[in-house]
């Protein structure tokens, strides 16, 4: 991992917030509390009143976080073919939802084949460029989110849902404490300076701890089977967290939006959850299988 990266060219949202209203870890606290606790409502409002409305909301969610993407990668000179990339993100949740994993992935197969096709008209200048973002978007946001709409499937889909993004929350929250009050050791300094190994280690145990209760309290699993999961899904939010923070140094970019007030964009909030999503649907159906 290199050191040597410059620092990103723009204007910080921190240096822009008055110290007052900064966290010690660089963001407005009480306006991303605020932010995530009203999308954990709407998620959970969905999931226990209308489930079959989940993968609604996750389509509504993934054309956002497709378009942030395209957006900033205008700046990079990609030319995303936009019309089958945003078809077909919205097709593969209708399609996950209707036929389950078969769904996703046939989906996802003729959208990536859709996009090839659309972008010959543009000629063979960029032409490997382009595919290549187009195919990283439809992998990162609409396959990966696929997995929570499976996830939602099952009888038992609401607590499935809900021990995911449960415990991803854990992940941030024992992230963030941990990191604030004992970090000192930069855990990649090169690619997103605030994070510690401190941090990772509140997350795991956090994440630990989490997930032992989500699974033995909603879906019948054993304690150590949850901490496993927790420990999982704190890796792969972890990593999720990492990997955007890399697209945005490469990309030049503070934040993928300003959609959401304390997180930046949407891509923001879901960066650690979509890798999170595949992992859980992953071990959820080896630990506790559906009935």
């Amino acid at each position: 991992m290199t050191t040597s990266e410059p620092p990103i060219p723009v204007a910080t949202t921190d240096q822009a917030m008055p110290a007052d209203k900064r966290s010690r870890a660089g963001r407005d606290l009480g306006a991303a509390i605020a932010v995530g606790v009203g999308l954990g409502g709407v998620v959970i409002a969905t999931l226990l009143l209308f489930r079959d409305g989940f993968a609604v909301v996750v389509g509504l969610a993934v054309v956002v976080g497709v378009w942030e993407l395209i957006r900033a990668m205008d700046g990079d000179g990609a030319r995303q073919p936009v019309v089958p990339l945003v078809l077909g993100s919205i097709s593969m949740m209708a399609l996950t939802y209707l036929r389950g994993a078969d769904g996703l992935v046939i989906s996802f197969m003729i959208t990536v084949l859709a996009c090839i096709v659309w972008r010959l008209a543009d000629g063979a200048s960029g032409y490997l460029h382009d595919i290549s973002t187009t195919v990283l978007i439809a992998t990162y946001v609409p396959l990966l989110a696929g997995f929570a709409v499976l996830l939602s499937l099952p009888d038992d889909g609401a607590a499935r849902v809900i021990a995911f993004i449960a415990t991803v929350v854990c992940s941030d929250v024992g992230g963030y404490a941990a990191g604030v009050v004992f970090g000192k050791h930069p855990l990649a300094a090169s690619v997103s300076p605030k994070k510690s190994w401190e941090g990772l280690a509140g997350s795991m145990l956090a994440c630990a701890v989490g997930g032992a209760l989500f699974l033995t309290l909603g879906l019948d699993g054993r304690w150590w089977q949850g901490a496993l999961f927790g420990v999982a899904i704190a890796a792969t939010s972890t990593l999720g967290d990492l990997g955007e923070s890399m697209l945005k140094r490469d990309l030049g970019i503070k934040d993928m939006g300003s959609l959401l007030p304390g997180h930046g964009g949407l891509m923001d909030r879901l960066d650690s959850l979509l890798p999170s999503a595949a992992v859980a649907w992953i071990l959820l159906s080896y630990m506790v299988p559906p009935g």
